[in-house]
């Protein structure tokens, strides 16, 4: 096989089609003519079929030669590597066939450019117009469509004309003008690499001159910075102490003294060096790379963050989005139910909240439903169960596509069109102001942890008024107190009366603020590394929601107080005997052990 590194150019490309329209026989026939197989590899499948019996086909020189040989259909999204004088490809075979339409969003999610494959024969299919919509969703506007299987129309033209025509009326309706409409037979190898006698009436490009006139996709790394955190990685070996922030670049580019902020925390710091394996040292990276850096201010970031540029645009941060998504679930997605949502490395729960029109891909057709049927596109608003950070399509098209999971298995996808308000905005905006503002210690939250041995946690008690939250509390305060732990216990009162004295003095008792207060001053006590107990009456999920914005940790704890739980706050342990205050803090305690945040012993 020739080197594939010949040239530094390379192009990621789809190809698409309905079932049996031969995409796999045009990309068999695109690895013979361009001497991209290793070699003796035409030759041994040739006498594998003739000792079989078997004509020989060209879609037999895919890799994945058994499964399509046994099953007849393309199963999975398979990777082939060519190449021609201009550039190196990497084709992506999404598979047409309608049970394995979600392999395709995978697919063409990679791609720069797209060959779409239509028969002759069968014509326009359905599945030709999804494809063809779900390629302009995902921002692919670079397509040739091949007309295949021209042998078995006799290479008539007027067959060619019309499916030319039709297809691009409907093309022009999804915004997509294809580079070039294309005769082939990828059997007989007509106008793939070189055109044909059979058609003299075709002088435009061979397929392979489609490719190499495709325009690379250059990512401006002038564009906003955009790398969604993969992992934070931590070396203790040789005393190697650092904390590597990885992940893929897609968008920009990062240097070295560049200050990083993380959304949707806000949490910022400046970059100490850019770290790679096995590759050379480097001051500044961009788009397209795996990598990772350090940073100059050890901070608590996770999974899921979206790391941006200070002084460039920032990402969207919200929990209600406004979407353009398709379905290919085998039960409708209604309206009610929770599904896995992921954007970039964050993954979340969504919900529709409203369903602002259906298309059939098919037609383009559209209706006011309320549920959103199997291979139908729609328009609708998402909310999720917390904020994450993401760009609209407008801006940044990479770190806008979203999957939706349901039952384990991708079953719709598409792109985020907008962030609408949440409920939580304002204060959002005020933690993430804060974060960056933030004055942070040279004590880090690690070398407290270990220090304290504990980890900063804070546990809410509520319940209905006088179920007795506070003996409880104070109980559980000394119990730890006494075990050594760094702990403190603070009444909602001690705010009331204090620092939110301002608002609770005015008829305006504002109980939101009243919450992002303590919240607030929680934040700082969970910072020096604390254990802190506070009671409230009746919290719910949205106050929990609201305390969860702006505290920075994942280590909160909720206790509910009664023989039954009157609010829809989720609860990790309920207290129904507060007549063995003792006997009830050795349960919360419990609690803790069983988290991780106070040690337990053997």
């Amino acid at each position: 096989m020739e080197h594939l590194n010949k040239q530094d150019e390379n192009m990621n490309i789809v190809i698409v089609g309905h079932v049996d329209h031969g995409k796999s026989t045009i990309i068999g026939r695109l690895l013979a003519d361009t001497n991209s197989l290793p070699e003796g590899k035409l030759e041994q499948v040739k006498e594998t079929c003739r000792r079989n019996s078997k004509p020989f086909e060209y879609a037999f020189l895919l890799d994945a030669l058994k499964d399509e040989q046994s099953q007849g259909i393309t199963i999975d999204s398979a990777r082939v590597f060519f190449n021609t004088k201009k550039r190196n490809y990497i084709i992506i075979d999404a598979p047409g066939h309608i049970e394995f339409l979600k392999n395709m969003v995978t697919g063409a999610s990679r791609a720069e450019s797209a060959l779409l494959v239509i028969d002759a024969n069968e014509g326009i299919k359905e599945n030709s117009k999804r494809h063809g919509y779900m390629l302009s969703m995902l921002g692919i506007k670079q397509v040739s469509v091949l007309v295949n299987k021209m042998d078995l129309v006799d290479y008539d033209e007027d067959t060619y004309k019309n499916i030319v025509k039709e297809y691009t009326k409907f093309l022009e309706k999804i915004d997509i003008k294809p580079e070039s409409f294309i005769p082939v037979s990828g059997m007989m190898g007509d106008a793939v690499a070189s055109l044909s006698d059979n058609m003299p009436w075709y002088e435009g490009q061979t397929v392979l001159e489609s490719l190499d006139n495709f325009k690379t996709k250059k990512e401006p790394e002038n564009r906003p910075f955009r790398m969604p955190v993969q992992d934070v990685y931590k070396f203790t070996k040789d005393g190697d102490n650092r904390r590597i922030v990885a992940g893929n670049i897609e968008s920009g580019k990062v240097s070295v003294g560049d200050e990083v902020v993380f959304y949707p925390s806000g949490k910022s710091s400046k970059v100490k060096s850019i770290e790679g394996f096995n590759r050379e040292k480097t001051d500044t990276i961009g788009v397209g790379y795996a990598t990772g850096f350090t940073l100059e201010e050890q901070i608590y970031i996770k999974r899921g963050e979206l790391a941006s540029i200070y002084n460039q645009k920032k990402p969207k941060v919200s929990s209600r989005i406004k979407t353009n998504l398709f379905w290919l679930g085998r039960k409708p997605m209604k309206k009610g139910k929770e599904y896995k949502f992921k954007v970039g490395t964050s993954k979340v729960i969504a919900k529709i909240e409203e369903i602002t029109r259906v298309i059939d891909a098919s037609d383009l057709s559209n209706a006011k439903k309320e549920s959103i049927d199997r291979h139908d596109v729609a328009e609708c608003i998402l909310t999720l169960d917390k904020a994450i950070a993401f760009d609209e399509v407008t801006d940044i098209d990479k770190t806008s596509r979203f999957v939706i999971v349901d039952d384990y298995e991708i079953a719709g996808g598409g792109i985020i069109q907008k962030a609408l308000e949440d409920d939580l905005s304002e204060v959002r905006d005020k933690v993430m102001l804060r974060n960056y503002k933030w004055e942070k210690s040279i004590i880090t939250k690690e070398e407290r942890a270990e220090k304290y041995n504990q980890k900063s946690s804070l546990i809410l008690i509520t319940g209905k008024e006088d179920v007795g939250k506070k003996p409880l509390a104070k109980t559980l305060e000394k119990k730890l107190f006494n075990d050594g732990k760094i702990v403190y216990f603070l009444g909602i009162g001690n705010l009331l009366y204090g620092v939110d004295a301002d608002i609770k003095a005015t008829s305006n008792n504002n109980k939101e603020e009243h919450l992002r207060r303590l919240a607030e001053v929680a934040n700082i006590i969970l910072d020096s590394g604390s254990i802190l107990i506070v009671t409230a009456v009746g919290l719910t999920k949205e106050n929990l929601d609201t305390i969860k914005t702006s505290i920075d940790t994942e280590n909160i704890q909720t206790v509910w107080v009664g023989d039954e739980v009157t609010t829809n706050i989720p609860v990790d342990i309920q207290i129904t005997d507060t007549n063995s205050l003792e006997a009830e803090s050795n349960r919360i305690k419990g609690l803790l052990q069983k988290e991780g945040i106070i040690f337990k012993p053997w």
